[in-house]
């Protein structure tokens, strides 16, 4: 028999109007089996840096909502599921659901079969939390929206990659992935994590502090200049990121449109250059989790903080000074 579901939740809510968040009660959510929703228990979930600014930057991917809930990382449990689904009750899940919805700062939500794959056995739900909004993003720059191909194909072997924050949640997936691909990977961060990022396997850390990009590439432009540059951060960084790629290169970046922090002395230079924002899909998550469980990637996690604690755990990823992942842990 299954478990008898509470009939409201504890949520998270965002008022988009006063710009706070507070914790209430919502009723249980009801899955719509004919899309393809599933109702999940959340074990843990994980912020985003800048996500509660999305419904005002990006109001087209975001539910139309005036207190939508935030979070869109989700492990957690299947409690029920459309009877084709291959997630059925009991199901360890993890995924990245779209913000077209309500997020998975909840103890029960909803998630699409398309957003979904199972938990590798060797992570805990905070550690799975981590994975799949970070690792996707990292995923879908390299191996889809880059044009050099994808992880087992050949083409990274020898290709020099910067990645400036090289030690947030996305740049240390871009770190592993690329070395794990053959690529030559150099990483952006401050002093305190400079041996950190080396550990995920770049071959070179600039800490940002000490020397901007743009006069360590100056400083040997012909060892230095790299094919590709993926960009987590955006401003000054993205902005000195442009002079070390070489002519005919790709820049890609994830945290605001790239072309608008191209220097004007570099306006005639040929890049490929764009700025994406990652889908939600979780077939990749199935790849990625046999990287997990083989030892080839690993997750890493900054702090874990209860549902109560809401509020401090946003505050440290807003910080921009966490190592790896912050996560909200909802429920046993």
């Amino acid at each position: 028999m299954a478990p008898r579901l509470p009939t409201t939740v504890k949520t998270l809510i965002h008022n988009t109007a006063e710009k706070k968040l507070y914790l209430t009660t919502q009723p249980t959510p009801t899955p719509d089996f004919s899309q393809d929703e599933h109702l999940i228990k959340v074990h843990a979930t994980a912020p985003c840096s800048g996500e509660l600014l999305w419904p005002i930057n990006f109001p087209e991917f975001c539910v139309q909502s005036p207190t939508p809930i935030p979070c869109f990382d989700v492990a957690g449990t299947v409690v029920s599921a459309p009877p084709s689904s291959p997630f059925q009750t009991g199901a360890r899940v993890w995924g990245r659901t779209s913000p077209a919805r309500h997020g998975m700062a909840t103890e029960y939500a909803i998630a699409t079969t398309s957003e979904l794959a199972i938990v590798p056995d060797n992570l805990t739900w905070e550690e799975a939390a981590t994975v799949p909004l970070s690792a996707l993003t990292a995923w879908e720059a390299l191996f889809e929206q880059s044009k050099i191909g994808h992880i087992e194909s050949g083409a990274w072997k020898g290709k020099r990659l910067l990645i400036t924050a090289a030690s947030g949640g996305v740049g240390l997936w871009a770190v592993q992935l690329a070395k794990l691909a053959g690529a030559i990977v150099v990483g952006t961060c401050g002093p305190s994590n400079v041996e950190f990022v080396k550990s995920l396997g770049a071959e070179d850390v600039v800490n940002y502090r000490d020397q901007s990009l743009k006069h360590w590439v100056e400083d040997d432009r012909g060892q230095r200049e790299v094919d590709i540059v993926f960009d987590c951060i955006g401003g000054k960084s993205l902005k000195d990121a442009w002079w070390t790629v070489k002519d005919g290169g790709e820049l890609i970046g994830i945290y605001e449109p790239t072309e608008g922090q191209r220097p004007e002395e570099l306006k005639g230079k040929t890049v490929r250059n764009l700025f994406f924002v990652m889908k939600p899909i979780g077939a990749p998550l199935k790849e990625i989790g046999k990287f997990i469980e083989s030892g080839k990637l690993k997750p890493a996690l900054d702090s874990t903080w209860p549902f109560d604690d809401y509020q401090k755990a946003f505050d440290k990823v807003a910080s921009g000074h966490a190592r790896g992942k912050v996560v909200i842990k909802i429920a046993e």
